[in-house]
């Protein structure tokens, strides 16, 4: 199974294309979008769709995760998060890819075992289920990794209990 990872955000879309079979977690490409903060949102949405849209040809997973918002005190981030999301979950839908949707607390429960675990200790379950010789920078591409992994654990996991 492929999942293309995704940890949404205006200024830094971190994403991870992972590969999971049996318990075995493969990194094909990982990094992020980054787009210059003097530009206009739109133009912003308009390199993150792009991008997206690329990896998604490139590679044709099978499955998309992507990070939930989380209640955020800056309602003008809030938005701007919430753009980015509804933009890269277009560029799935778009290719027929369904999408799925996990809180933070579910993310990092699943690769962390613990919903209220540091993003260090995220970071390092990261870097261990992935065999990375260091974690990947930005905390946004650890993250979208992490999603990644999240929706790995709980597919299997479902589809198990479907059997």
């Amino acid at each position: 199974m492929i999942i293309l990872g995704i940890d949404p955000g205006t200024a830094i879309t971190g994403y991870g294309v992972i590969g999971f079979k049996g318990n075995s977690f493969t990194a094909y490409e990982y990094g992020c979008v980054r787009t210059d903060s003097k530009m206009e949102l739109a133009g912003r949405l308009g390199i993150l769709h792009g991008r997206l849209t690329e990896i998604i040809k490139k590679y044709s997973p099978d499955h998309f995760a992507i990070e939930e918002l989380f209640f955020n005190k800056n309602v003008k981030t809030a938005l701007a998060v919430g753009h980015a999301r509804g933009v890269a979950m277009l560029a799935a839908v778009q290719a027929g890819i369904k999408v799925y949707e996990y809180t933070p607390l579910q993310v990092k429960q699943a690769v962390a075992g613990n919903g209220r675990a540091a993003k260090e200790q995220v970071q390092f379950m990261v870097r261990a289920l992935f065999s990375l010789k260091e974690v990947p920078s930005p905390d946004d591409v650890a993250d979208a990794l992490a999603v990644g992994a999240c929706h790995a654990f709980r597919w299997t996991g479902e589809e198990a209990l479907r059997r």
